[in-house]
């Protein structure tokens, strides 16, 4: 029997939380549409747990048409009372009516040619940050840059996206590397922005 790899501590023994961080968390993503998707759950994940959260993604993804932007965009009242009804989701009205309305600004960006994955990655030269931190107590919470991109978020009219959830979006979707150093994922995202 060999060892399990080191890894952030935050999965704890959750099989799906674990499959998470091995696979997903950090990898840097430059999909717009998946961005969105990712910025609009943690959006949701805001007073909750993350596992919360991804327990729920697939849920999530049916009763948001898969977050296609152009559908989510035409919701109206019935779709918002389908919503409030779906057990499988969170359901608060706020951050329904404030995903229906990034669906908007999403397209509204498109429309004036702005991609919204270069949106975001402009904020680091397209390329993810990599930090060292040894343990989770020095990884912050938020950064200055978070509070930047947070504050142009805002500016767009997007919602849900204050400094502590972008940084964890930031994180997430690998736009900062933030594996602990003794994780094996640590030096495998690195790599993936060579």
């Amino acid at each position: 029997m060999h060892d399990a790899p080191h890894r952030c501590p935050w999965p704890g023994q959750d099989l799906l939380y674990l499959a998470y961080h091995d696979t997903e968390w950090g990898v840097p993503e430059y999909d717009s549409r998946a961005l969105w998707e990712k910025l609009v759950l943690d959006g949701f994940q805001a007073g909750l747990a993350w596992i919360t959260i991804l327990r729920k993604r697939e849920a999530f993804r049916a009763a948001f048409d898969g977050f296609d932007p152009e559908k989510v965009a035409r919701y109206g009242e019935a779709d918002r009372a389908r919503l409030l009804a779906d057990a499988g989701i969170v359901r608060s009205r706020a951050k329904i009516d404030a995903t229906v309305d990034g669906a908007r600004r999403f397209l509204d960006m498109r429309e004036r040619g702005e991609d919204f994955s270069q949106f975001l990655w402009s904020f680091t030269d397209g390329k993810p940050i990599q930090n060292a931190w040894e343990n989770m107590s020095q990884v912050p919470a938020q950064t200055p840059l978070a509070v930047e991109i947070s504050k142009a978020l805002k500016a767009k009219g997007f919602k849900f996206t204050g400094p502590v959830i972008v940084y964890a979006f930031m994180q997430a979707v690998g736009m900062v590397n933030d594996h602990v150093t003794p994780c094996f994922r640590h030096a495998q995202v690195r790599s993936m922005s060579a």
